[in-house]
């Protein structure tokens, strides 16, 4: 697989980017209906399954990675939070943790950040998980057959009781790509995630209905009021190792860490590689902002 360029940015020394943190969502904004029931294993991924991933817009399978991937995952991680390659410069910190910063060991100092973006090339251990052969072979058979390429690597770290929600939203709306663009995102349990430390909601075959309005709120997001109340919200707990694949346009979104747990992933993007390349303004005249006669 040829990875595909990655979208440049200027990000600044590591201990000068900060979260800036948002007001606490609704308690029933992540409430579910149902629980995912996940697939064990790569390699038991049937074509009735891929055919489920087209209807339901996700799929969960655990064990898709050994232990020995994974603590070899969260050692590339922390080598990274540690400083390890002076040149990674792709770290955001929680801004709760902005005083003591300069104080914490390695330990408290995993539970300071947010998230870490475009490290693949930079860690090795990380770019095997994101370019492993059985991961690859499974996103490319939901792409129909066509060939991936990876345009976007990031980690996501709640920190215990201080690791906030990220807001209900559709990848698609991220990215300059047009819609019939074939988006696969790929979130892998590093920690074990739960319905108490974060993991992952998703609203079923929603994909299907096409893109979404989105508002500058807590984050670039669907309006609450679009979520609260809807049927099909299913929560994908997953254990070390296990993962979630998505649709672009699914809409989904994690909940504030309230437990004393870590709860740490990583989350790869691949689009089939004949796609082309929109404009921002493309993008935004499909999922806005404000000023399309919609309010939030």
């Amino acid at each position: 697989m040829a990875t595909a360029d990655k979208p440049k940015s200027s990000l600044p020394e590591n201990e000068g980017r900060y979260d800036p943190g948002a007001e606490m969502h609704a308690p029933d904004l992540y409430a579910h209906d149902a629980l995912a029931e996940p697939i064990d294993g790569l390699d038991n991924v049937t074509d009735e399954h891929i055919e489920l991933y087209r209807e339901q817009g996700y799929l969960a399978i655990e064990n898709a990675f050994t232990p020995e991937e994974v603590e070899a995952g969260l050692a590339g991680l922390i080598h990274l939070i540690m400083g390890g390659n002076p040149d990674f410069e792709g770290i955001m910190f929680e801004a709760k943790a902005r005083e003591v910063l300069s104080t914490l060991g390695p330990e408290a100092r995993q539970d300071a950040v947010r998230k870490l973006m475009y490290f693949v090339e930079f860690d090795g251990r990380l770019k095997e998980l994101s370019h492993h052969p059985k991961l690859l072979s499974v996103v490319e058979r939901i792409m129909g057959g066509e060939r991936a390429g990876m345009f976007q690597d990031m980690a996501l770290l709640k920190p215990p009781r201080m690791g906030r929600e990220k807001p209900w939203h559709q990848d698609h709306a991220y990215f300059d790509f047009p819609l019939d663009t074939k988006v696969v995102g790929v979130w892998i349990a590093l920690d074990e995630a739960t319905l108490e430390n974060g993991c992952m909601r998703v609203l079923a075959g929603r994909h299907r209905e096409g893109p979404v309005v989105h508002f500058k709120r807590r984050d670039w997001q669907i309006c609450d009021t679009e979520i609260e109340g809807k049927s099909g919200v299913v929560a994908v707990p997953l254990k070390p190792g296990g993962l979630l694949l998505f649709d672009g346009l699914l809409p989904h979104g994690t909940p504030h860490n309230n437990s004393p747990a870590r709860r740490r992933a990583l989350q790869f993007h691949y689009r089939n590689e004949s796609s082309q390349k929109w404009t921002q303004e493309e993008r935004l005249a499909i999922f806005g902002s404000e000023g399309k006669d919609v309010e939030c």
